[in-house]
């Protein structure tokens, strides 16, 4: 089976992770990992350009078959948040569309189960379970980042079994 590359991006206006992960004969291997900062001073349309610009790097030099980016989702209390998340959400699937990468959303709750196996997986549970499952020498830092690397083995795991693949 030929390797799979997926792009995990954990979207936020202000800090965007990302993760890629390339799944080598059934091992997933950490190919690259940071973020897309904006500057909160900044309008809103010019964050929009940065995270698109950023995002656009990361797939040219990346060169994923599939982006994993999380599903929108909201707290009641929190609504404006959900309102930001859908701009960069916005953004990144214009980077993709851009560059003919396939995208593919996961609710957290599905992240923390495909990657923890328990949906309601704290944080500090899907950082340690991302470190082992890569072998990395400390949990990934920041939050944001770890988020991207847990949806990209989500990616792999969903994209990357023989079921999905004869699906498609």
């Amino acid at each position: 089976m030929p390797a799979l590359r997926v792009l995990g991006i954990d979207p936020g206006l202000g800090t965007t992770g990302y993760g890629v992960v390339e799944l080598v004969a059934g091992a997933p291997l950490i190919r690259e990992a940071g973020t897309v900062r904006t500057r909160r001073g900044d309008a809103l349309p010019e964050r929009l350009r940065t995270l698109y610009e950023g995002i656009s790097e990361v797939i040219r030099d990346c060169h994923p078959e599939v982006i994993a980016l999380e599903d929108l989702y909201t707290e009641y209390q929190f609504p404006r948040t959900a309102l930001l998340m859908a701009h960069a959400r916005g953004a990144i699937c214009l980077a993709a569309a851009h560059q003919a990468i396939r995208v593919v959303s996961f609710a957290p709750s599905e992240v923390k189960s495909a990657v923890v196996g328990f949906g309601r997986a704290s944080k500090e549970q899907v950082q340690g379970t991302v470190q082992r499952v890569l072998g990395l020498s400390q949990p990934p830092h920041p939050n944001d980042v770890a988020d991207a690397l847990a949806l990209a083995l989500t990616g792999c795991y969903r994209e990357g079994s023989p079921l999905q693949a004869r699906e498609r």
